[in-house]
């Protein structure tokens, strides 16, 4: 006879304490859009108003302050970059994994090596190469920093990934006569989709919300949506009801993209958790 896995209250008291916990970690994203929806005197008043009428007022001005030309500079820059890394990443992870390289374990180093060196160590060369090359406040300057600030764990991600295609189903094509390209295409991508498609909305979701790289070599052309944020803390204080605004507006494309690709993020982030 099996043992039962615990009382019902014990069950009772650690789903409420899951539910509390859960709660704790949303609250703070729930109380940044009711803020939204509140006028600016409504806002930052001690203790918070509770009670207020609904306004789209804080959305209507974030629109009119010019938002839309740097929501577009964001999903540029994360769209474009987050295809360069899957485009230079698939390759390698497959290199890495399936077709193994003399010292693997060394190119894997080294790839883990270029993200413990601190962004802030590196922005002066960085600023510099723009500068000299005219990318200095260009959106392509920041495809290519992004490129290679995901590359590295991209590559790592898929890696894992590819390391869970059976090698049967690789030798079966093989011996249908199939090249390197038609495997990639309809016996290993299918299987690793999944994780290819998480590792991308990881690419994606990083991009989005990077905020040193483009605060300094941005200005006026070229800036993302995290500098459109910074904008709103003055010396006249903060506008915490168009600040919400704009951060509900600057959150909610990532929010919809994981919302539709959460089952294949879920199966992509679990490959190679069960063995």
């Amino acid at each position: 006879m099996s043992r039962r896995s615990g009382t019902p209250l014990g069950r009772a008291a650690l789903t409420g304490a899951t539910w509390l916990l859960a709660l704790v970690f949303v609250f703070p994203l729930i109380w940044m859009v009711l803020t939204a929806f509140k006028q600016e005197s409504e806002a930052s008043t001690d203790p918070p108003t509770l009670l207020f009428t609904p306004t789209l007022e804080q959305f209507t001005a974030i629109v009119d302050r010019g938002f839309l030309p740097y929501l577009l500079n964001s999903a540029f820059v994360s769209v474009t970059s987050t295809a360069f890394v899957l485009l230079l990443g698939v390759p390698a992870a497959y290199a890495l994994s399936l077709a193994p390289i003399p010292n693997t374990r060394g190119a894997l180093g080294f790839f883990l090596s270029t993200k413990m060196l601190p962004i802030v160590a590196a922005i002066i060369p960085l600023y510099v190469i723009s500068q000299n090359v005219r990318l200095l406040d260009h959106v392509w300057a920041l495809v290519v920093l992004y490129t290679a600030m995901n590359l590295p764990l991209a590559v790592w991600m898929m890696r894992s990934f590819f390391l869970e295609v059976p090698g049967e189903m690789i030798e079966a094509g093989r011996v249908d006569g199939a090249g390197l390209p038609t495997l990639l295409r309809r016996v290993i991508l299918p299987v690793v989709a999944p994780g290819i498609a998480a590792t991308a909305l990881v690419c994606l979701i990083f991009s989005w919300t990077e905020f040193f790289y483009a605060v300094n070599l941005t200005a006026a052309r070229a800036g993302t949506v995290p500098v459109f944020l910074v904008g709103f803390i003055t010396g006249e204080g903060l506008f915490w009801a168009q600040l919400s605004a704009a951060a509900v507006l600057a959150s909610l494309p990532v929010v919809v993209v994981g919302w539709i690709a959460q089952n294949h993020l879920v199966r992509g982030l679990s490959m190679g958790a069960v063995k």
